[in-house]
């Protein structure tokens, strides 16, 4: 596990505690070497990721949108930063340049990219762990709402668990590192079991 992509908001939200949460991500990160990926911005959860994982020593590589680059003020005190063309460009580099996945709170832009790597993860183009980092229990209607997409059949259980989740960052990268990938069936409709990869 030598670098993560961290999906969160470009605003800081409502409450200190999200801003609080970005640092002590940042910290568990930098003291298990693990380097920063995110989407290159210098404002809100972004941002303060960003800048608490440079002040601590660690490294940080940001991939932002040559449109984006003015909106989301670009970071300039990273190790390094990519400018690419589009969106599209973006999450693709975002995602070769990582051994897996934390959403941090955020709006539709995180939530469009965690379900994305989900989707890809469910359709087995990828094995890497994927997480929510549930801050104040800021993802508690989410979790349940995977759930009722499990009890109405839309997902399996097994499917369900590619989306793992914890309010402690520790406890969140200690499960990266544990992590087994598995290849579940796309449809849910499937009762076979799940199989470990070798």
């Amino acid at each position: 596990m030598k670098s993560i992509c961290v999906y969160c908001g470009s605003s800081a939200g409502a409450s200190e505690v999200y801003a609080e949460g970005a640092r002590a991500l940042a910290r568990e990160m930098v003291k298990d070497n693990i380097a920063l990926v995110y989407g290159g911005g210098n404002v809100g959860l972004m941002g303060i990721i960003a800048t608490e994982v440079i002040r601590l020593g660690g490294e940080a590589t940001g991939v932002i949108p040559k449109a984006l680059l003015d909106k989301e003020l670009g970071h300039n005190g990273l190790t390094r930063l990519h400018i690419v063309k589009d969106m599209h460009e973006r999450k693709a580099m975002m995602a070769e340049l990582s051994d897996g996945f934390i959403a941090m709170p955020g709006g539709m832009g995180t939530l469009e990219e965690l379900f994305e790597v989900l989707t890809w993860a469910q359709l087995g183009f990828h094995y890497k762990p994927i997480g929510l980092l549930n801050v104040d229990g800021f993802y508690n209607n989410l979790i349940a709402f995977i759930e009722h997409l499990v009890s109405q059949r839309f997902l399996t259980a097994e499917q369900s668990l590619l989306m793992m989740h914890e309010q402690n960052p520790a406890d969140l990268l200690q499960r990266f590192k544990t992590y087994k990938p598995s290849y579940t069936n796309k449809w849910a409709d499937n009762t076979a079991p799940a199989k470990l990869l070798p």
